[in-house]
């Protein structure tokens, strides 16, 4: 069981951060509670990569806060990197190193070397299925495999706060499958957990918050049920007995799709009536025998966004 932090799991106030003529971090305010999944979005170039890279204390701000459980990551920044765990989008290793012994290193720097701290690491190689290849060299692995031991990599120190960046960016689906019950198993345990990942449907299965960025800003910040209630359009699907050979004049241009005697329309919420699309049909002599709805899904939702603020 992670041990709880004394303030907030993340707590962002005020912070800038400008690279040349690139206003990379535009005043973001942020704060993630404690035994969050919360999710941490935005299209190339957002400026999520470096928030992060603030949090973990490889760049630093020009303006603002940044705390991590409570510690400054300037101020006290060891208590706050003993905190955070991050896994970083790219691929990185030393091809010198055996997979245990990349793990021992990374223990050794927060001056782990007890026979706990070695049972822990053997449990992280079992969780993550790395066990068989604990005596592997690094470069001997698959890229799935390397971005396995980065998670493990990030948990050696047992932070509270855990930062996925893309964690399954480029792997099989076997591997991705495998990768969240793992971080599922942590969340659940009470680490807190941020996601960033451009694969949309992991962020609305997993996340209970979601933040997107655009340019820099906070462009969004809600629960993942509250930002899908934002879509500005659901699709109503209609079987009708026998394919229609022509469609309403008003229905047609809601028409999304047309196969066979499936018909689909986007209706714009709180305009469209599916009362009203229906008895239209029935008007043209076409018999409804199945209907069925489907809200937008968080990529709709995502792309409205960023494009409204683009």
């Amino acid at each position: 069981m992670s041990v709880p932090c004394a303030g907030p799991a993340i707590e962002v106030a005020g912070l800038h951060k400008r690279f040349a003529r690139v206003h990379a971090v535009c005043g973001v305010d942020l704060t993630v509670r404690q035994g969050e999944f919360f999710g941490l979005l935005g299209p190339n170039g957002a400026g999520k990569s470096t928030l992060i890279n603030i949090l973990a204390g490889l760049t630093r701000p020009d303006e603002g806060h940044a705390a991590i459980c409570g510690h400054d990551v300037i101020a006290d920044y060891r208590e706050a990197r003993r905190a955070l765990g991050v896994v970083p989008q790219e691929v990185v290793f030393d091809p010198f190193f055996t997979v245990r012994e990349v793990l021992a290193i990374q223990a050794g720097y927060f001056g782990l070397k007890g026979p706990k701290d070695k049972a822990w690491r053997e449990e992280l190689l079992a969780a993550l299925m790395l066990a068989d290849k604990g005596d592997a060299n690094m470069r001997t692995l698959s890229g799935g495999m390397k971005r396995r031991v980065l998670i493990a990599q990030a948990l050696v120190h047992r932070p509270r706060v855990v930062i996925l960046d893309e964690p399954t960016a480029g792997v099989d689906v076997e591997l991705r499958t495998s990768l969240w019950i793992f971080i599922r198993r942590l969340h659940a345990e009470g680490h807190t957990i941020v996601l960033t990942t451009h694969y949309l449907e992991e962020a609305e299965a997993l996340c209970e918050r979601i933040a997107i960025m655009q340019g820099g800003r906070i462009v969004a910040l809600d629960t993942k049920e509250a930002l899908l209630r934002r879509a500005l359009s659901k699709t109503l699907r209609v079987t009708t007995a026998e394919p229609a050979a022509a469609l309403p004049p008003r229905l047609a241009p809601k028409l999304r799709k047309r196969t066979a005697n499936i018909l689909e329309f986007s209706l714009q919420q709180g305009t469209d009536s599916i009362p009203e699309v229906l008895e239209s049909l029935r008007a043209a002599g076409l018999v409804v025998t199945d209907i069925s709805t489907e809200q937008a899904s968080l990529e709709e939702v995502f792309l409205a966004l960023t494009k409204k603020t683009a």
